[in-house]
């Protein structure tokens, strides 16, 4: 238990370092505001002098010098609008750190989620990301400001009317603070107990965010399955668990409070009644008696909005660490800074790769594709097709053998100018939000009005582009919800007929277009081909019968290779494939 706590402070420590490391672009911010703070504080422990001077001004029948209290009012006046100031500066000074530091973390956060891997990206809900740079880093400014506003105000006032009171009555303050301890033992306690569910807290919102993410993102799945009770039911077990680890959270973060004011009222009881017995002594004055009551209730204040801070800050500390913990991640590998020449030649060597360690996918894959080569790839489900595919673009890197490009390993040059070598078309379609216009030209945005007809008539759609209420210009929300999935696979098409690159790949690119359009979509792919180097997956197999070379897969490995006739002529997989689909069709 003991190792466990430590372990725990240790890591507190190295997020709150990690924290000060962001706030130091800010540091003079951080001056100011720590300046206004005492100054804020310093007019505060005056005006109780003030007050207990203007009392001791009217003591006894008859004997008010008004004149005195006056100019005391006067000075009062002066010091509370200096106060105002030094308070108001301190607050812009504390939303600039704050807010600054918030907004650094979250571009941190942008980043490094563009240098990671996929293979963190798939294996990761994308709610629980998204909850962790929105919900967390929230929560986390939240404390930031509360710790910024109160701790450095706290600890002044903590320190100055310690100051005071000694100078006014040592032997009072002596009560003061040795009751004071207590409060502290007491936050601390508490705690200790709340960081553990406010982590829990954290994890459970991420947790609810991802799924509530996934159903908004498939909702016409769920439907479509009539799985709305299972995801309800799912959904109310993540609630629970969110709702048990915020209830245990507020449970003792709302103690803290409470429980710091009796201490702290007993405190004051405990002053007031020795200062009174020392006041009738004659030790000190009524003013002065006055003057040490509003120091220990002044003292007492920042303990209660200390113990706040804490649990805030254990709170913004649990959220922080999740946030780090995704900043650690393991970026991709460095890229070197040369520039892919290619001529369309690929060649595969001695590849082995699996997605994860204990179940190889790929093993000893060997190809090779002279330039303007056709190459389909056909297989069963799972047998490492969509993965070939993410390995030519580098989504993921082979664990053994090579990948060369025009000679060139594809890891010795920029991922942009390999990426850039490709056109693609994938059966997954990805559509911005924006015009028709925009997501044709993603990939070559000056191209003209003429040359983007001209793409739009090749892919066959500008016929249904034309027919939308402002054509080209039409807006579409984010992966084209407004318009259907064969007219989105179009558009995909339409791009790549804009921007047309040594290479191209095309896994499944017509699978939701009706028959008659897609006979037309092959005769312009046929044409586009032309000269490129082409990889071709597809499940409809009359569809590759004029491929160069189709390679066969099965569980990682070529089984077979060949053209369509040779392959037919083999009667092996291909054949079986091929005449089970035939047969289907017919």
């Amino acid at each position: 238990m003991e190792k466990k706590k430590t372990k725990k402070t240790n890591k507190n420590r190295e997020v709150l370092r990690r924290i000060l490391l962001f706030t130091r672009p800010y540091a003079p911010f951080i001056v100011i505001s720590f300046v206004c703070a005492a100054v804020s504080v310093a007019v505060s422990l005056i005006v109780p002098v003030f007050c207990g001077k203007a009392i001791d001004e009217m003591i006894g029948a008859g004997s008010v010098r008004f004149e005195g209290v006056m100019t005391i009012i006067g000075g009062i006046g002066i010091v509370v609008a200096v106060a105002a100031l030094a308070q108001w500066i301190m607050a812009v000074c504390n939303n600039k750190i704050t807010f600054g530091v918030s907004r650094d973390l979250r571009n941190e956060a942008i980043r490094k989620i563009q240098t990671l891997p996929l293979s963190f990206l798939d294996s990761h809900p994308t709610g629980d990301l998204l909850s962790r740079i929105t919900a967390d880093v929230d929560t986390f400014s939240d404390g930031l400001l509360m710790g910024f506003t109160q701790l450095f105000s706290g600890v002044i006032t903590i320190l100055g009317t310690v100051g005071f009171m000694l100078y006014v009555s040592p032997l009072i303050t002596l009560v003061v603070v040795v009751l004071t301890p207590m409060s502290l033992l007491v936050a601390r306690y508490i705690a200790s107990h709340t960081y553990r569910y406010f982590r829990q807290q954290t994890v459970a919102r991420g947790d609810q965010t991802a799924f509530i993410n996934e159903m908004i993102e498939g909702m016409k799945v769920v439907q479509s399955f009539g799985y709305e009770e299972e995801s309800q039911e799912k959904f109310d077990g993540l609630n629970r668990k969110l709702t048990e680890a915020s209830r245990q959270a507020t449970f003792y973060s709302s103690l803290t409070n409470p429980v710091t004011r009796f201490v702290n009222s007993m405190t004051y009881a405990a002053v007031a009644l020795a200062g009174a017995l020392y006041a009738i002594s004659g030790g000190i004055s009524i003013g002065q008696l006055s003057v040490f009551l509003s120091y220990a209730n002044q003292y007492a204040k920042p303990f209660n909005d200390i113990s706040s801070v804490i649990t805030e800050l254990e709170n913004a500390i649990a959220c922080a660490d999740r946030l780090f913990r995704l900043l650690d991640e393991e970026e991709q590998p460095k890229e070197k800074e040369t520039i892919l020449q290619t001529d369309g030649h690929v060649e595969i060597s001695g590849v082995d790769f699996s997605y994860v360690p204990e179940i190889p996918l790929i093993e000893n894959f060997n190809l090779d594709v002279s330039p303007g080569r056709r190459v389909a790839i056909v297989g069963p489900t799972g047998c490492g097709k969509t993965t070939l595919i993410n390995l030519l673009m580098r989504f993921y890197d082979v664990k053994n053998g090579s990948i060369r490009v025009a000679g060139t390993d594809i890891r010795d040059v920029t991922r942009h100018s390999l990426r850039g070598s490709y056109g693609m078309v994938l059966q997954d379609i990805w559509l911005k939000a924006g015009t028709i216009r925009e997501n044709i030209c993603y990939g070559k945005p000056d191209a003209t009005d003429e040359e983007v007809i001209a793409a739009a008539k090749a892919a066959h759609a500008h016929s249904f582009i034309r027919r939308l209420p402002n054509g080209y210009d039409t807006v579409i929300t984010e992966d084209g919800g407004n318009i259907s999935q064969g007219q989105k696979q179009l558009l995909c098409i339409t791009r790549v007929m804009l921007h047309l690159p040594p290479m191209l790949i095309l896994d499944e690119a017509t699978s939701s277009i009706d028959t008659r359009t897609e006979i037309k979509i092959q005769a312009a792919f046929a044409r586009m081909m032309k000269g490129r180097t082409s990889f071709i997956v597809a499940h409809r197999l009359s569809t590759i019968r004029e491929a160069d070379v189709i390679l066969v897969m099965d569980s990682g490995h070529i089984v077979e290779q060949g053209n369509h006739d040779s392959l037919m002529a083999k009667n092996g997989a291909y054949a079986r494939l091929y005449m089970s689909q035939f047969s289907a069709e017919q």
